[in-house]
């Protein structure tokens, strides 16, 4: 289906879910103090799965009030501080199950122009130079912070069409790279291969699989090419 996704979009199991969620585009709108009303869109390149089973879930540690989203209806967004950044999730199909969209890439068409990617530039400055493209959303908390998503604001909520909203826009990765998720301690299921990245952007995401000389494909890395 084309156009905004809604909650039965995300009633998958979280693995089928990383996958169905890359290409997608995440579309924000904030009011900017020059432009006015402006929509943020990036495109998800990477995505990470999570059990309540895995250890290296935040619901395998039991349920909290914080912790709350993970255990309502898919689609409910779940947020949190990473490292002090704000980091967006989505529930997926079973109590406690989620993804993780751990990178994006800028997406301009009419209705978010090239200047709204400039705008995401103000919002996630790199220091003297200003980020390029290819690093502007390349990790959950720059991503968030280059879309303006917070944790007081969306934890716990529903996507909303006059605010912010996930789009089928047609784009099928034509392969998709399954490795090991980023940041998992050792002792915490750190080994499962639940990482999922759209390959045209690999280079672009947190650490690109491709590019580790000590990795096997097979067995460090898997390669699903979309079927035609």
């Amino acid at each position: 289906m084309l156009g905004n996704l809604d909650d039965r979009f995300f009633n998958k199991d979280p693995e089928l879910l990383a996958m169905a969620l890359l290409g997608k585009i995440l579309r924000r709108r904030i009011n900017h103090p020059r432009a006015g009303d402006v929509w943020l869109a990036a495109r998800i390149i990477e995505t990470e799965a999570y059990y309540i089973t895995e250890k290296g879930s935040h619901s395998s540690l039991g349920f909290t009030e914080k912790r709350k989203a993970l255990f309502m209806k898919p689609g409910t967004i779940y947020m949190y501080y990473a490292r002090g950044g704000d980091s967006l999730n989505f529930s997926a199909r079973g109590k406690g199950n989620a993804v993780l969209v751990k990178s994006g890439f800028p997406y301009v068409d009419e209705k978010s122009p090239i200047s709204s990617v400039e705008i995401m530039r103000e919002l996630n400055p790199g220091g003297r130079t200003a980020r390029p493209d290819e690093k502007l959303c390349n990790g959950q908390t720059l991503l968030c912070r280059s879309l303006n998503l917070k944790v007081p604001e969306w934890d716990q909520q529903q996507l909303q069409r006059s605010e912010f909203t996930l789009e089928n826009l047609g784009h099928v990765p034509a392969a998709i790279l399954q490795c090991q998720r980023i940041g998992i301690s050792p002792g915490r299921d750190h080994q499962l291969l639940l990482r999922f990245i759209d390959e045209e952007y690999a280079p672009s995401c947190t650490s690109n699989p491709l590019t580790k000389k000590s990795w096997k494909r097979g067995k460090d890395y898997l390669v699903h090419h979309a079927v035609t």
